[in-house]
């Protein structure tokens, strides 16, 4: 039926593409973005998508199926804080340094994060990252800046984001403190560490890798300092270690996931 009315032609072609959509959703369901199968998880979106709005003025495109939703255990209150190297050195600069893991990088994590990295599935990262930063509000932690974990020119260019950025962009955002992405670089490339399985060669890989760009003076300032996964903790390590050469008072490090299990009772 056609109108002669205009808005009622404009609804009625609106009610026809809402429906069109309807049918293709029927047809091709939305794939869970970790395991690939049919995500049955929208309804339960409603409030990460007001707080993605809020973050990046759109609509989130992620989907994730209930049975990796439920998959996705975070480490228990207590065992989050833990000492950042796996195995502290003498001489440390920065001994006693604290770290706090949100996931074992285990089950269903452990499929997650290369979807991000490998994958590139930047919706993913910034999910991971609203829930850690919603983690963090409970720890009432205190800081003036936080930084992420820079890449390579080379991983940046291949990945197109920096998977750190993206985790540490909504943690700034939801416990209220300045996002300083290009405070932290990286003035020397080093080879992958998930290619490296000698603790003390990973060390090594990293050592002297990072630096704090001039714009920045970082006197008496409180830190943290974002990556995606902690193993040994020596890149974040090194990166507290630029940090705290560049004045920095306190440096905190903060990581998704990692394999680590020895606590630190005082942690910051």
């Amino acid at each position: 039926m056609v109108s002669r009315n205009g808005n009622s032609i404009v609804r009625i072609s609106g009610e026809i593409r809402e429906a069109l959509k309807g049918a293709a959703d029927f047809i091709l369901p939305f794939r869970c973005v970790i395991c690939g199968n049919v995500s049955d998880s929208e309804d339960r979106f409603e409030n990460y998508g007001v707080l993605y709005r809020q973050l990046y003025g759109r609509d989130p495109e992620l989907h994730i199926c209930g049975k990796c939703l439920s998959e996705l255990v975070c480490t228990e209150e207590q065992g989050r804080w833990l000492l950042c190297l796996s195995n502290p050195v003498e001489n440390d600069p920065c001994p006693g340094l604290a770290l706090y893991l949100l996931y074992p990088y285990k089950g269903m994590i452990e499929h997650a994060v290369p979807r991000i990295k490998f994958g590139k599935q930047i919706e993913l990262a910034r999910f991971f990252g609203c829930v850690l930063g919603s983690f963090l509000q409970s720890e009432n932690i205190k800081a003036d800046i936080i930084v992420p974990v820079p890449l390579s020119q080379e991983r940046y260019k291949e990945r197109g984001f920096n998977q750190a950025s993206e985790i540490a962009y909504p943690v700034s955002r939801l416990n209220n403190i300045r996002f300083a992405d290009d405070c932290l670089i990286r003035i020397r490339d080093t080879q992958r560490q998930s290619e490296i399985t000698d603790k003390n060669l990973r060390a090594n890989n990293v050592s002297g890798a990072f630096g704090v760009s001039d714009k920045w003076d970082l006197t008496g300032m409180t830190v943290i300092v974002v990556d995606d996964v902690a193993t040994t903790g020596a890149t974040l390590h090194e990166a507290a270690v630029a940090l705290y050469k560049a004045g920095a008072s306190k440096v905190l490090c903060i990581a998704l996931a990692g394999n680590r299990y020895a606590k630190n009772t005082e942690p910051f």
